[in-house]
């Protein structure tokens, strides 16, 4: 059993540690941690039996704790891992990784050095359809890939106020880019290899906060694949990633229905049953820091994902294509 900490006890930490709590069978559980406003946290904490410790610096250095679980605000992220990373601890870091190439590369760097496992929460790995539509793509049933489309959007922003940390734009710039779309971002480069350049265009049409609330963006692959992406940050909530090519297409809509079309064909639909996503990405990072399988994200692809979040950044920014570094 892997004993862990869990750093950020807001939402989103609350969601992690509770997936494998009190659970024999997932490989980790939580012992302490560390949050922003602990007063918040502290009834949650005692109930699921976490010590509140009073800083990530007292974290780091406590002996119980074999890895950290980074659900911090994003710009924490690089130097939260580095100094994981440097106290021996594994780590398993939310998304969006960071925020530059260089810091995602530091990072790295300083997992690789402390032969630590590190781990990038991108959940939507874990979805059994997507595996469906990885053998696809692994057995040429679609023949050559064309074209990819994502859509990543929900209503979340409607929430964020003045002081909080989501809603400084230094934290989302592009909107919902930080939230959903980074996701959508990662899901490309799981399906259809690595990103050469993007051209995207952000604004906001109805937020009155200081963030966007549209993003969509036009994506070249380096194998010569093309896509389109949008991420709503002000919309009913939206998940969808297709697939096309020369023999078939493949469009999975949510997290289980994914409907497939041959060439000269009708499609077909097979609903997936649903998947705790935040455990299995739990379970299976406790397994690789076990020896077990490595975690199903390389991590190149950790930072290819942040290059290209970079250069959507610098695209939106200058109106023009920007290649990804």
């Amino acid at each position: 059993m892997l004993n862990a900490a869990i750093v950020g006890m807001g939402k989103w930490g609350q969601t992690l540690v509770n997936s494998v709590q009190g659970s024999n069978d997932a490989g980790i559980r939580f012992v302490a941690g560390c949050t922003g406003r602990p007063e918040r946290a502290a009834e949650w904490a005692a109930q699921q039996g976490i010590r509140i410790l009073p800083s990530f610096e007292a974290v780091v250095a406590d002996p119980a704790v074999q890895a950290i679980a980074i659900a911090s605000p994003h710009g924490m992220h690089a130097e939260q891992v580095i100094a994981a990373a440097r106290a021996g601890k594994h780590v398993f870091v939310e998304k969006p990784f960071t925020m530059t190439k260089a810091s995602a590369e530091a990072a790295v760097a300083a997992c690789r050095q402390a032969g630590v496992v590190m781990a990038l929460g991108h959940n939507r790995r874990f979805l059994p359809a997507i595996a469906e539509m990885k053998a696809m793509l692994a057995d040429g049933r679609f023949g050559t890939l064309l074209h990819v489309e994502g859509q990543f959007s929900g209503p979340g922003a409607l929430a964020y106020k003045p002081g909080m940390w989501r809603a400084n734009r230094a934290e989302s710039p592009l909107g919902g880019m930080g939230g959903m779309g980074i996701h959508m971002v990662d899901m490309f480069i799981n399906l259809a290899g690595r990103i050469a350049a993007v051209t995207v265009q952000s604004h906001a049409r109805v937020l009155d906060n200081g963030l966007d609330d549209t993003t969509a963006g036009l994506f070249r692959f380096e194998s010569g694949v093309t896509a389109n992406f949008a991420t709503l940050a002000l919309a009913p909530r939206f998940w969808r990633v297709g697939l096309f090519g020369t023999d078939a297409w493949a469009v999975l809509h949510g997290h289980e229905s994914l409907t497939v079309c041959r060439r000269d064909g009708t499609p077909e639909s097979k609903v997936f049953p649903a998947t705790d996503i935040e455990r299995a990405e739990l379970t299976a990072f406790a397994a690789a820091v076990a020896g077990g399988p490595a975690y199903p994200l390389p991590l190149e692809d950790a930072i290819h994902g942040v290059a290209v979040y970079e250069a959507m950044i610098g695209a939106a920014a200058s109106g023009s294509t920007y290649a990804v570094a």
